[in-house]
């Protein structure tokens, strides 16, 4: 019998414990925080996390049966991950795995983070949430429309995938959120309704949010983000897409059966989409949320309750998060998204303080599905076998 020279030996183990890292449960990884809002949460005992460890497992096991994850999947409560799973690839013809480290893009969910830079703006008395849009954008040409109006989908804006369709309109070349507002001041589209009348989800009032930012900060959008957000939070692997400069280079997406979604116009479009991230840079970010130094107490309060009751029933929208809350007083918050064969789920129980995230760059509804480990914190009426994932 031949034996490894020690060496090799020790080697072959740091080999195999860091692909373990990279793919399974990470009972004891803590997440770094060197941001200045770090908060001093519970610690958690090692029974705790084990056993709802080995809950989440389970669940992750029925959900993705043969392991086929094709992005991040993890749980965390109090700041100390449960479980997280990595698998899949980047990019499928040159097998490139999917790591912890893996930027996958975030579609919708970049939305929560648009808003937080936003409100960072209301907070630092650079913005008003009740301000006309037309006071920072004098070409948009819908005085009745406010900053708050866009950040909880009350504005009527017609969406922008649609009307740029039409090539009478747009010939289909590489769209840019100023030739989105360029259009609305020249066509002047009839809203869908009445501002502040209900509530209508559109990508709209994301892509001129992002230009908001831009006049308010006086930077492109995706340098905003990084030196206000991405950068204090430590979001190391988290970035606002380039079409020119990162096309070749970035995670890319598939349909469900593996076939590769190529890049079309409306993909340098952002505020709304086209931010990468992953599942631990997330969890800094939701983390930060829990501070008061993030975000004023009064001010973050507005951010996480309803504003459009027209309708009876338990969804809503607040300022860039959409919420269920039940008459028993359980709130669940959560953001998901979908674009080309990218799928996400951002799910935040701030009574808990639980964080729960599945990203996939294969098209799959199974991430929509991570709020239902919601029961397993709190007394949240979700059952696990009814198919009602919040849209």
């Amino acid at each position: 019998m031949r034996f490894l020279r020690p060496s090799l030996y020790i080697l072959l183990l740091l080999v195999l414990s860091c692909k373990k890292e990279d793919k399974h449960i990470a009972e004891n990884t803590d997440t770094e925080n060197l941001s200045p809002f770090h908060v001093d949460f519970n610690k958690l005992s090692d029974k705790y996390i084990k056993q709802k460890g080995n809950d989440i497992e389970r669940f992750y096991n029925k959900n993705w049966p043969k392991d086929d994850l094709s992005g991040g999947f993890l749980i965390a409560k109090n700041g100390k991950i449960l479980y997280e799973n990595y698998g899949g690839f980047s990019n499928r013809k040159e097998k490139t795995e999917i790591t912890a480290d893996t930027p996958i893009h975030i579609a919708s969910v970049s939305k929560v983070l648009t808003a937080a830079l936003v409100l960072k703006l209301v907070d630092g008395k650079q913005l008003d949430l009740d301000q006309k849009v037309n006071t920072l954008l004098p070409e948009f040409p819908y005085e009745e429309i406010t900053v708050k109006m866009l950040l909880n989908h009350r504005s009527g804006l017609p969406n922008y995938a649609y009307f740029s369709d039409d090539r009478a309109i747009w010939d289909r070349s590489m769209l840019h959120n100023q030739d989105i507002l360029d259009l609305l001041a020249e066509h002047k589209f009839n809203l869908y309704f009445k501002p502040d009348k209900k509530f209508g989800y559109c990508n709209t009032n994301y892509a001129i949010l992002a230009l908001i930012i831009e006049k308010v900060t006086e930077m492109n959008y995706r340098d905003a983000m990084k030196k206000m957000i991405f950068d204090p939070l430590d979001m190391k692997n988290t970035f606002v897409f380039d079409y020119e400069k990162d096309k070749d280079k970035v995670s890319l997406s598939y349909k469900g059966n593996g076939v590769l979604y190529g890049f079309d116009f409306l993909d340098d479009v952002y505020g709304d989409k086209n931010i990468y991230s992953t599942p631990r840079d997330l969890l800094k970010f939701d983390l930060a949320s829990y501070s008061d130094k993030f975000i004023d107490p009064k001010l973050k309060k507005q951010v996480f309750q309803g504003y459009s009751y027209e309708h009876k029933g338990v969804k809503n929208y607040g300022l860039g998060i959409r919420l269920h809350e039940w008459e028993t007083g359980e709130k669940v918050f959560y953001h998901n998204g979908w674009w080309h064969g990218n799928t996400s789920s951002y799910v935040t129980l701030k009574k808990d303080t639980v964080t729960m995230i599945a990203l996939s760059n294969k098209f799959s509804y199974k991430p929509y599905k991570t709020w239902k480990l919601s029961p397993l914190f709190g007394k949240y009426p979700i059952k696990e076998d009814k198919d009602d994932s919040p849209e």
